[in-house]
């Protein structure tokens, strides 16, 4: 069933019924306002909708079909199993990318997805705005839903039962910020980097060394452009890793056994 339909009939039939009781001066004035409202009924988006346009990715086999948003500070891209979906329309060496993708495909159950987000750095340091008064460490954050496109039913959100690990972090120490001139590696500007796991997108690769994510707020993340372009679930949550900070390459990874995993 489409709630948003059924929502939107509910709408329109209360109208009529105000209408039938209205006399002609009350129809009159208030025709502008019944335009409005119809029309508004018409583009209004229910929870987990999304007002961007919808692209179609990956391949027509699957006995599924999935209406996927994904909104990242400031890159990412999305995998199932090991075939690239979809990738952030905006290049991570966009310093101010902030973006949604809004996209559908078929899959099959249990479906694996698999997620490499990144925060921007000009570096391996970590840092942004390097060399002005705006110096500072960048901060990440994540969102993303998937439906059941034929039922409208949420079948897997960004929560903090999704599994993460960073494969870059940095600096190690915050004061490298405070630094004039901040050398990669050296002092509080030293960071970690790692190989993404082989076969880690595989649907029995182990996660038993994988951390679970941390669920954050809007006022923690601070999310901007496209954000609000897509009515999120209430399923769906802000997450990182457990530091929004020092970690900048975080690899995220989901498996739905089915409806209502």
């Amino acid at each position: 069933m489409d709630l948003c339909a059924e929502t939107r009939n509910d709408w329109v039939i209360g109208i009529r019924t105000w209408t039938l009781g209205a006399d002609l001066t009350s129809l009159a004035i208030n025709q502008s306002f019944l335009i409005s409202v119809v029309v508004g009924l018409a583009v209004v988006g229910c929870s987990g909708r999304s007002t961007l346009p919808r692209q179609r990715v990956g391949s027509l086999d699957g006995s599924v079909t999935i209406h996927g948003d994904v909104w990242a500070d400031n890159w990412f891209a999305l995998y199932l199993g090991d075939r690239l979906l979809v990738e952030d329309s905006v290049s991570i060496k966009t310093e101010r990318s902030f973006n949604a993708e809004s996209f559908s495909f078929k899959a099959d159950y249990p479906i694996v997805l698999n997620l490499i987000a990144k925060d921007f750095k000009e570096n391996d340091s970590g840092l942004e705005y390097i060399g002005t008064r705006k110096q500072q460490l960048g901060d990440g954050g994540l969102i993303a839903q998937f439906r059941d496109a034929a039922t409208g039913q949420l079948i897997a959100g960004t929560n903090a039962k999704w599994q993460c690990y960073v494969i870059h972090r940095g600096p190690l120490d915050r004061q490298c910020a405070a630094q004039d001139s901040p050398v990669v590696g050296e002092g509080p500007c030293e960071f970690t980097s790692i190989d993404e796991p082989a076969g880690w997108k595989s649907i029995d690769y182990s996660t038993s060394d994988w951390s679970l994510a941390t669920e954050f707020t809007e006022s923690d993340v601070r999310p901007k452009d496209g954000y609000d372009r897509v009515d999120w679930d209430w399923g769906a949550k802000l997450i990182w890793s457990e530091d929004l900070e020092k970690d900048n390459t975080v690899l995220f990874r989901v498996v739905i056994n089915g409806p209502g995993n």
